[in-house]
């Protein structure tokens, strides 16, 4: 009896880890977009698939036929969504980095960008994931894509007029 727990057990542990192994890189470079952090030094990123990671493992016996990547990535959008819009876990407290080309968006817009166009999740799962309307999550990636696409100018050059000297 305790050799086929045993079994089961390093089966369920050999199984995680080959998912962990193909899937961690590209949850870690979500997690980054999603804090616009940079790369190297993106400690709430690591945390959030870390937290998600682990309450995959938690329910991976429970997972049946179900994608456990797909399982995965909606926990950490709904971590991230929970920590930056209600500012609770420290995730959504910290600025993010000015040098990111995320840091202009909001964190609904770093999210929901990172889920569709990043991730590739329809517009119809990405609305029922967040609780909105499939026109909120169109509009709000609209406007995040056209921020991203047209960065603000800066400020136009002081206008010296011919023979006036500036005072």
């Amino acid at each position: 009896m305790r050799s086929r727990q045993a079994s089961r057990d390093a089966r369920r542990a050999r199984e995680f880890e080959a998912f962990v192994a193909g899937a961690a890189g590209r949850l870690l470079h979500a997690a980054t977009l999603l804090t616009a952090e940079p790369p190297g030094d993106n400690p709430r990123a690591r945390r959030l698939v870390t937290l998600a990671l682990a309450h995959t493992y938690a329910a991976w016996d429970r997972l049946r036929g179900e994608d456990p990547y797909d399982r995965t990535r909606q926990y950490l959008a709904t971590r991230f969504a929970h920590a930056a819009w209600h500012q609770y876990g420290g995730l959504g407290r910290a600025r993010p980095h000015p040098g990111s080309p995320l840091a202009r968006l909001s964190p609904q817009e770093r999210l929901i960008l990172v889920l569709r166009l990043y991730e590739g999740v329809a517009e119809e799962q990405t609305a029922a994931l967040l609780g909105l309307s499939v026109e909120r999550v169109r509009a709000i990636c609209n406007r995040a894509t056209t921020t991203l696409l047209h960065p603000p100018r800066g400020p136009a050059p002081a206008m010296v007029e011919a023979g006036v000297a500036p005072s």
